[in-house]
């Protein structure tokens, strides 16, 4: 029998930094370093990128380098618009859960970038398989904030009848395919959906979402395989926030200098963005959109960005998390950074600013109004129990109309 000091041993990377400071973001590029690789671009040359970061605004505000989207200064202000929408709708559910007005709800506080510039940069018809945390898709692409907040109320009004925890939402007409409490099985779903309009001749490509830490689930990898060999028109996005619930990225990340080396291990292109940049999001988009359309298939795409609010309102991160992490995050604030941009282009000013922080404030307190008009499951007021039965059967079963008539006696 061997020495005890030749045992075998695991690396058990350690499960929260506690109050440590975090070394937050590796490989950090300077704006405009990183060269754009063609559609066609052989996978070992985008793999040679990898650690780098497309990023397009400087310190400056000005924005530079290969990446730059053409976007005209209405599309950034939209897009500055719609991230503070995002920023001001989880602001204002924030402080009805604190009211106690609702009974759940998760943020997106500082990764509004990232869903707001990818919604713009796909088009209509196009299907995303989102986490519990992209809502700037939803609110990118114009669906009514009274429908999200009738969800979130689980009122009579809720357009998913109750079915789903609260900030679970779903729009086949929006191109939001319904979220999952289960984490990663939107990531095998996505590629299934993209060969699928491959397969009938469509036009139209799939999104996959997920975070960091759910990388670690055996969905994520299965749905790289069939990507990767059948070539399937989707793009895999990959958030990495720098937290899952309460355990660093670097957890899940194990051995690997970044999340993007699992693209490359499936010989799929994959690239690091920097995820407070709207434009660099933008860009980065628009090139996986494009190369999915040219039927040169899957790209992976590591989004840097930080959770700067709790996971949810059930999570107290002053326990696992060092203060003032936020100060020293490397990449800014998107919103703040496109701001910016737009002052040094002489396209935005203060005035302009606070006008639109106005308007956006009423617009989500006047939808709050609207949809509490509507009850909460709170305070009584949620979705007759037979509706239990319906949109689950074209026409239901003898045993379930049954039911249903016990139910409403």
């Amino acid at each position: 029998m061997g020495d005890a000091a030749d045992a075998l041993r695991l690396s058990i990377p350690d499960p929260a930094r506690g109050h440590q400071e975090p070394d937050l973001v590796q490989f950090v590029s300077a704006a405009g370093e990183m060269k754009k690789p063609s559609l066609d671009e052989k996978v070992e040359r985008v793999a040679m990128m990898r650690k780098q970061l497309v990023r397009v605004l400087d310190d400056d505000g000005d924005a530079v380098g290969e990446w730059v989207p053409d976007l005209s200064t209405e599309q950034k202000i939209t897009g500055l618009r719609d991230m503070m929408r995002v920023r001001v709708f989880d602001a204002r559910m924030l402080r009805a859960h604190r009211q106690g007005t609702i009974s759940f709800y998760m943020q997106a506080l500082g990764e509004e970038a990232i869903a707001c510039a990818q919604q713009r940069a796909l088009r209509p018809g196009d299907m995303h398989f989102p986490t519990y945390r992209q809502q700037g898709l939803l609110i990118s692409a114009g669906y009514p904030l009274v429908d999200m907040i009738n969800q979130i109320l689980s009122n009579p009004a809720d357009p998913l009848k109750g079915r789903q925890l609260p900030v679970l939402y779903s729009s086949k007409e929006y191109g939001f395919f319904s979220i999952s409490g289960n984490l990663a099985t939107q990531y095998p779903q996505a590629v299934g959906w993209a060969m699928a309009s491959a397969m009938r001749g469509g036009t139209e490509i799939a999104s996959a979402w997920i975070g960091e830490g759910s990388t670690a689930e055996s969905d994520f990898h299965s749905a790289l395989v069939f990507a990767s060999t059948y070539q399937a028109p989707v793009i895999l996005n990959i958030v990495n926030n720098q937290w899952a619930i309460s355990t660093p990225e670097d957890f899940a990340r194990g051995a690997s200098a970044t999340f993007a080396d699992r693209g490359y291990g499936f010989s799929i292109p994959a690239i690091r963005v920097d995820g407070n940049d709207y434009l660099a999001a933008y860009a980065a988009s628009q090139w996986a959109a494009e190369r999915a359309r040219a039927n040169l298939g899957p790209t992976l795409i590591e989004w840097i960005t930080l959770r700067r609010g709790a996971h949810s309102t059930s999570d107290d991160p002053s326990v696992y998390r060092p203060d003032h992490e936020a100060e020293s995050f490397p990449l800014g604030d998107p919103i703040d950074r496109l701001g910016q941009h737009l002052v040094t282009a002489g396209e935005w000013d203060d005035a302009r600013q606070t006008d639109l922080e106005a308007t956006v404030k009423a617009e989500v307190d006047d939808a709050f109004a609207e949809a509490s008009a509507n009850g909460s499951m709170k305070d009584g007021s949620m979705p007759a129990a037979d509706t239990m039965f319906d949109d689950v059967f074209h026409e239901l079963p003898r045993h379930l109309l049954e039911q249903r008539d016990r139910v409403r006696e």
